[in-house]
């Protein structure tokens, strides 16, 4: 009995885990209903999980996580980069759902103006700090920074109101330090880290816990169509001398979101094998 309570530890929440139609979102959104919360997945489209083949559709994705899991899973899908959809995405999943006790915020990627679509598996064809194409600029800065600001801002003010709430933005390693290319994503991931902590400054007062992760290469289908995986056979080699995998991010997730981190907030935690040992 308290092991299947444990199991079921986040039952009875609510969780948005955006871009989670495919790559680490998605896994984290498996994870949270594994735990027991309902969770509303969301993408771009209704059939961006087709980007790298990972499923037919959100409503697929939704429907394969509720058959594994038991949990209500519901899909939503928008533009966060857009303020007017993103109000109207938290509007739906609070029909759906009445509130939002997690937010996850997953979107984001080193993806260009033309996005996946545009070649490149999505990046800048040039991508250094100075002759990256100013349309790229805002496109990456809009797709990471952006969506993140702009979904805390539909979905904290609730928790502030119900004093409860947690707060997972998802950065990166690449934000940790400089880089002669991906600076922008770079720039933006950092940005994310920072807001973050400010964030959390201004709600810690309302026991509203908001924290970030910073993952290393994490191997999704993307990655592995870039070829950027070598080194993933190493997983059962006892060696950290390899890339991730996304259900390490999700259990960092899932600490994050329970009663396990119940005195953290404000923080960027490295999940990265230990690549990056200098302080944050």
């Amino acid at each position: 009995m308290e092991a299947t309570k444990k199991e079921k530890r986040l039952e009875g929440k609510v969780a948005w885990v955006t871009g989670s139609s495919r790559g680490i979102g998605r896994v984290i959104a498996d994870r949270l209903a594994q735990l027991g919360a309902k969770v509303a997945v969301h993408g771009t489209s209704p059939t961006s999980s087709r980007a790298f083949n990972e499923a037919d559709s959100l409503e697929a994705v939704a429907k394969t996580i509720t058959d594994a899991c038991g949990s209500e899973v519901l899909p939503f899908c928008g533009d966060l980069t857009d303020a007017a959809t993103v109000k109207d995405i938290v509007a739906q999943i609070r029909r759906q759902f009445d509130h939002i006790d997690i937010l996850v915020n997953s979107a984001g990627g080193d993806i260009g103006a033309l996005g996946i679509s545009g070649g490149n598996f999505g990046k800048p064809l040039v991508n250094d700090a100075i002759f990256v194409p100013l349309e790229d600029v805002r496109a990456i800065l809009d797709r990471n920074l952006m969506t993140c600001i702009l979904c805390c801002r539909e979905v904290v003010p609730e928790m502030i109101q119900r004093k409860t709430g947690w707060v997972v933005n998802i950065g990166s390693v690449s934000g940790l330090g400089g880089h002669s290319h991906e600076a922008i994503y770079a720039s933006a991931k950092a940005a994310v880290h920072e807001y973050t902590r400010c964030l959390a400054a201004f709600v810690k007062q309302y026991n509203i816990r908001v924290n970030a992760i910073a993952p290393g290469l994490i191997v999704v289908p993307r990655i592995v169509a870039q070829g950027r995986a070598e080194g993933a056979a190493k997983m059962t080699d006892g060696t950290l001398k390899r890339p991730g995998y996304p259900v390490e991010i999700a259990r960092t997730v899932e600490f994050l979101v329970t009663d396990d981190s119940s005195y953290m907030t404000g923080q960027v935690l490295r999940v990265d094998g230990g690549n990056q040992l200098w302080p944050a």
